[in-house]
């Protein structure tokens, strides 16, 4: 494993902004560690819910976890507002950062993680493969 650090800029896109990162970056496993910083907007979806909902911040990002590739991510965050009540929900393109996004990833040099449709939950849904052995090709 090694750790790798990013921060994302005021108006970038939290979501497509990671997933672009570790393209560039040739990532093919990866989680996050920790992440600091703000949101202007934000683009979650509630449990049980099937459409997002677009929230108008500011919001302070208390935490996110999810594991994240070149192939595709899925992400989880929690934030504050500014009464300090706190939602959270499944991250989805569109959250904009306010004034930051410190985050920290840890990424696995023998994994590759991949997304696919799963029949049962109709979601793609993580896979993780050997990045060592050779991939099966259809």
């Amino acid at each position: 494993m090694h750790v790798s650090a990013l921060r994302l800029q005021p108006g970038s896109d939290l979501r497509s902004g990671l997933l672009t990162y570790c393209r560039r970056q040739g990532i093919q496993a990866a989680w996050v560690l920790t992440c600091v910083g703000s949101l202007q907007m934000a683009v979650l979806r509630f449990a049980g819910q099937a459409t997002p909902a677009t929230l108008e911040g500011p919001f302070e990002i208390l935490g996110l976890s999810g594991t994240i590739s070149q192939h595709g991510l899925h992400l989880h965050i929690l934030l504050a507002g500014a009464s300090g009540s706190v939602l959270g929900g499944h991250l989805c393109e569109g959250s904009a950062v306010y004034t930051t996004a410190e985050i920290v990833l840890g990424v696995a040099e023998d994994l590759v993680f991949r997304r696919l449709m799963d029949s049962r939950t109709r979601y793609s849904e993580l896979v993780i493969e050997s990045a060592r052995a050779p991939r099966n090709s259809p």
